[in-house]
């Protein structure tokens, strides 16, 4: 049976619009979880979402040399975050799952505890940040395990353009994921849309000449308002050329700049994806807990989901 979110990822007409998250540290106590998640969920009161995404945060410090901008702490249970915002909102909620520390019997426990004791239903794998970490469980052997599992859960992957410009076969691994079971991908911030359009043109060229339907790939767009900030999506792999960090830190008004720059970006990608065939989704995220960061994601999610649907609403008219 398929879940909510897979019904609405299989209509190419529309697209899908998510707010992504990450759950609070763990030293925060459960008096403290239930304002945290109040809150959030009243920000959220004006706009129309389709659900949530949690993110399941690692120590990413073996896949780069430079020191953290902020200090990685550990974190409450993602499936424990994403239970609690799925009964306080009512929306469906995708769970991310960072599968390398565990061993195939650990990631099937945590599959069937997800499932009957968490109620996840549509999840995310990541595989290690870095070649060099101590690996007990690669991505594609948690993809065999789950498709021997008995849960049948929604699954999606993560898609990194950067990777794509540099290596040039994102699509390929795609592809892969598709035939491993992944039915959508998420992708890393979007600063640089031509390596994102260059990835997205390859994608529906290899699913041409497979004959194959391209997978939804949901865009995630994030607000920028400090050197800070510039500097830790940096430090997380985003790519950000050299003009539109200037564009940002020049700006007597960086988050409002950062929206403009995230925008025609949006636009951009959808010039290439739509007409090739690629169903979109956006998910908008705030990379800091300042409030004028968090403020803005929820104007760039308006901005973004009135952008998508407007062109998807001409595509269908041109199409009539």
């Amino acid at each position: 049976m398929k879940t909510q979110l897979a019904t609405k990822f299989a209509d190419p007409s529309r697209g899908v619009y998510f707010i992504g998250t990450t759950p609070p540290k763990s030293s925060v106590n459960n008096e403290q979880l239930a304002q945290i998640s109040q809150k959030l969920l009243e920000r959220l009161n004006g706009i129309d979402i389709d659900g949530l995404i949690v993110y399941d945060i690692q120590d990413e410090s073996s896949r780069i040399d430079k020191p953290r901008p902020f200090p990685y702490l550990e974190t409450h249970d993602p499936r424990a975050w994403s239970k609690r915002l799925k009964e306080a909102s009512g929306s469906p909620v995708i769970t991310y799952k960072s599968v390398s520390s565990r061993s195939c019997e650990e990631f099937s426990d945590w599959l069937q505890e997800a499932w009957n004791e968490f109620d996840i239903r549509d999840i995310v794998l990541v595989g290690s940040p870095s070649s060099e970490s101590n690996i007990k469980l690669p991505l594609s052997e948690a993809y065999l395990a789950l498709q021997h599992a008995p849960q049948a859960f929604n699954l999606g992957g993560v898609t990194i353009a950067e990777r794509h410009a540099k290596k040039k076969d994102e699509h390929i691994r795609l592809m892969n994921k598709s035939k491993a079971g992944c039915e959508f991908f998420i992708s890393q911030a979007v600063y640089n849309p031509q390596a994102t359009a260059d990835l997205i043109s390859q994608y529906a060229q290899i699913c041409k000449e497979q004959g194959v339907a391209p997978r939804r790939i949901i865009l995630t767009f994030t607000p920028c308002g400090s050197a800070k900030t510039l500097e830790f999506m940096e430090w997380l792999g985003i790519s950000v050329p050299v003009a539109t960090k200037n564009r940002i830190l020049n700006s007597d008004a960086p988050l409002a700049e950062s929206i403009k720059i995230c925008r025609s970006a949006l636009e951009q990608i959808i010039e290439t994806a739509l007409p090739d065939g690629v169903p979109l989704g956006l998910n908008i995220e705030s990379l800091t807990n300042r409030k004028e960061e968090i403020d803005a994601s929820i104007h760039l999610y308006k901005l973004l989901k009135a952008t998508l649907d407007l062109k998807l609403a001409e595509k269908e008219f041109a199409d009539e």
